[in-house]
């Protein structure tokens, strides 16, 4: 078993956005032995770190992550599928936007607004010449706060798990976690 270092314990505090008061609190210690820790100044006895690895722990069986909202079954075309081909899975699935995706990697998106202005003869050309910028990608570990703050400026966030597509998570997503 390897014991974490000072330097870990800070790092794992701050990724949870905790204060030293508050994993202080949680870990029954005082928050000046938090920070002399943290310092490297104490050498801890080990109950102690356990309960601060274990407050630790807890904090962060609390945060939702990407891999708890996300949905696995992604509804995306290609580039070189036609736009009539984007416009049926929208449709028949009730989406307003796509995910473009090419060997499971997102290159782009296209919406409802992308199509309205096309012509008929648009319909047959490919996907790649109507398409927008590609939804922003995260990994499974994302934090909820991560996925609002992108999900503030688009309208969909891919989930990517060694450059593949894995998942992708809306704000529908997000308020259904929490309706």
């Amino acid at each position: 078993m390897e014991l974490p270092t000072p330097a870990d314990l800070r790092q794992r505090r701050t990724e949870l956005g905790l204060t030293q008061s508050e994993l202080a609190e949680t870990a029954e210690v005082s928050q000046p032995l938090i920070a002399r820790i943290e310092g490297g100044d104490v050498d801890p006895r080990l109950s102690t770190l356990r309960r601060i690895v274990n407050a630790l722990e807890t904090a962060e069986s609390d945060v939702v992550r990407a891999e708890d909202l996300m949905n696995e079954a992604v509804v995306s075309v290609a580039p070189d599928d036609p736009v009539k081909e984007a416009a049926r899975k929208m449709e028949e699935e009730a989406y307003s936007q796509l995910a473009v995706i090419q060997d499971g990697i997102p290159v782009g998106s296209i919406s409802q607004s992308d199509l309205v202005h096309l012509d008929s003869e648009a319909r047959d050309e490919p996907i790649e010449g109507h398409m927008s910028e590609s939804f922003p990608t995260v990994s499974k570990d994302a934090t909820l706060d991560e996925i609002s703050n992108l999900l503030e400026h688009y309208k969909a966030v891919m989930i990517t798990e060694a450059g593949e597509t894995v998942g992708i998570i809306t704000e529908a997503d997000v308020a259904a976690r929490f309706s």
